[in-house]
């Protein structure tokens, strides 16, 4: 069985290889040039650039003809694929894999799941696809319980300055404006496909603090890690993750950098933390 995602899931070049998976680029326009995402180091290089940067990357999503390509490859091997794009509220990529799936002879050997996800918990389905698929599982049992999955997944984050969200027109500019001499932390969630703020905080401490709110809200499965992100300053999320864990003891934690999807909107030295329901 073949395993699709985009580069939204921020999984490098690398990884992918590793995993044996595909990844179908978004691609990045910056200043008017594509750029790269593949290594940890793409994503550091996007970032610092980010930082003096007048006006904001454009994100384009993958044409069909990106995945149709792998379709006939799939058809030739014999192989079933499943695809696991960015959520369908954040972009049209999942539109354009379903199209593809239309187009394609094969179409009854390709699932196409809107993760509804992106970044860390993208990832995490894209690694639960492949535990259950190198434990044996068939194409259908796996979309159902990635479906089951992705609807009990809580992936919120603490964003270091609202100048991307005002460059982005998210904000009007004398909230911004406000929102940095106060030193404001926006603290965000994915719900319902799209991006959602439940609050305004000052300081850093005290974005961290809200995300604990939301992190005990809840009665965490256990059976699924507690994933942890950043951008850009990988020292800061080290130590958030530190903490996290030490503070509620977790058994299973992962740390990854977040990539330039998600990034152009939220900018450097954001933290994320994600996780599961129980059900």
């Amino acid at each position: 069985m073949r395993i699709v995602t985009d580069s939204a899931a921020d999984i490098t070049l690398a990884e992918a290889e590793k995993l044996e998976i595909e990844i179908v680029p978004l691609k990045i326009t910056f200043e008017g040039t594509e750029l790269k995402q593949e290594t940890e180091a793409d994503y550091d290089e996007f970032f610092e650039k980010l930082k003096v940067a007048s006006e904001l990357p454009i994100t384009s999503r993958p044409s069909p003809n990106q995945y149709i390509e792998i379709f006939k490859d799939a058809e030739k091997k014999g192989q079933e694929v499943l695809v696991l794009t960015l959520s369908s509220g954040l972009s049209g990529t999942y539109e354009s894999a379903v199209l593809a799936q239309k187009m394609s002879t094969y179409k009854e050997h390709i699932r196409v799941v809107d993760t509804k996800q992106a970044i860390l918990t993208q990832r995490m389905l894209v690694e639960y696809a492949l535990k259950l698929r190198d434990s044996g599982e068939n194409l259908e049992a796996i979309v159902n319980k990635i479906e089951d999955v992705r609807e009990r997944i809580v992936v919120c984050g603490v964003v270091d300055t609202l100048k991307y969200l005002k460059m982005g027109g998210r904000i009007p500019k004398s909230l911004a404006f406000i929102g940095e001499t106060l030193k404001i932390k926006p603290v965000i969630i994915l719900e319902n496909t799209k991006l959602r703020e439940l609050a305004k905080k000052r300081g850093t401490a005290a974005g961290k603090k809200r995300l604990y709110q939301e992190f005990e809200k809840e009665s965490v499965d256990p059976s699924f890690p507690v994933y942890f992100g950043y951008t850009l300053n990988r020292k800061q999320g080290q130590e958030f993750m530190k903490e996290t864990v030490e503070k509620y003891r977790l058994a299973d934690a992962k740390l990854f950098p977040v990539g330039s999807v998600i990034g152009t909107h939220v900018g450097p030295d954001c933290l994320a933390l994600a996780f599961v329901r129980e059900k």
